[in-house]
């Protein structure tokens, strides 16, 4: 059966994610727009930084220092390659950060779409107060099939 565009999208995420260098979690995000990949980011060390899976993970409070998460990576690649991410979607495996939630707001998406919950009050309430709506991937309708 032929995928839906989040169906579709949401599996390209989690392919994305396989190449993630953090051990702690393999998060993977694509920016789409017009059913168009814009980039894909996943967590990682920034460039010329040793990988978490080479030296380790860098933790303070239970989080990696050292990785980049994969929604910002998403949006790096967009300045890098000079690509606008104006009215994108974002397909997370995770639901964002406040951090990247507040680069996705930053870069112009509209709407993120997240298969795993990872609550984050001051997250959501920054996305509803910029207007960018947020999603969980199993609540739509035929998500699964």
């Amino acid at each position: 059966m032929r995928p839906g565009w989040d169906e579709y999208f949401m599996q390209i995420a989690h392919t994305v994610g396989t190449r993630a260098t953090c051990p702690r979690a393999s998060v993977g995000c694509v920016l789409a727009r017009e059913h168009r990949i814009l980039t894909t980011g996943y967590n990682g060390a920034p460039r010329g930084v040793a990988h978490c899976t080479e030296v380790g993970c860098t933790l303070v409070n239970e989080h990696c220092l050292r990785a980049t998460h994969a929604e910002a990576n998403a949006v790096v690649q967009g300045a890098l390659h000079g690509v606008s991410l104006q009215h994108a979607t974002a397909y997370c495996t995770h639901q964002p950060c406040v951090n990247c939630s507040k680069l996705l707001i930053s870069a112009g998406v509209i709407k993120i779409v997240y298969d795993e919950a990872y609550p984050d009050p001051v997250a959501s309430q920054l996305l509803a107060e910029a207007g960018v709506a947020l999603v969980q991937y199993a609540t739509l309708e035929g998500a699964r099939g």
